[in-house]
């Protein structure tokens, strides 16, 4: 429009719905996933496991962390609970870099944070979450 070259992913466009809790999404539901029959693996962490959310008295809600099985690639974020909209921003910054979940998982975040959760998320896809006993899951 102002003569300048401009490019859409719409594979990284966030997605918020402002209720309480809040939900926000970013890239592909696990559904969509499994339609396009993308092999997978998922980490969930619960917002009961991350302090920040335990001091304020907001433990409901989690992050979902979706990931390429082979590449390892993030193909989909998904947040339920306090903050949502705000920690969103996260996840389509590394999708929009083409990130791992191990690219997120070595990135050292703040303590206490409601951003834990998606470092533990990204943590969980490979199963190693630290707060959390969880075990690998793999998907097709």
């Amino acid at each position: 429009m102002a003569g300048k070259a401009g490019e859409v992913n719409y594979d990284a466009l966030p997605s918020v719905i402002y209720t309480n809790p809040e939900v926000a999404s970013v890239g592909l539901t696990e559904e969509q996933v499994k339609q396009r029959q993308i092999p997978y693996s998922t980490g969930t962490y619960p917002f009961a496991g991350v302090g920040r959310a335990r001091c304020l008295g907001e433990t409901d809600g989690f992050v979902k962390m979706i990931a390429h099985e082979k590449t390892d690639r993030i193909l989909g974020v998904h947040i339920l609970g306090a903050q949502a909209s705000e920690m969103i921003a996260q996840a389509v910054i590394a999708m929009e870099l083409g990130a791992s979940s191990e690219d997120i998982a070595l990135t050292m975040f703040a303590h206490p944070t409601f951003s834990e959760a998606f470092h533990e998320a990204s943590l969980a896809v490979t199963g190693n979450a630290v707060h959390i006993a969880q075990r690998k899951k793999r998907n097709l």
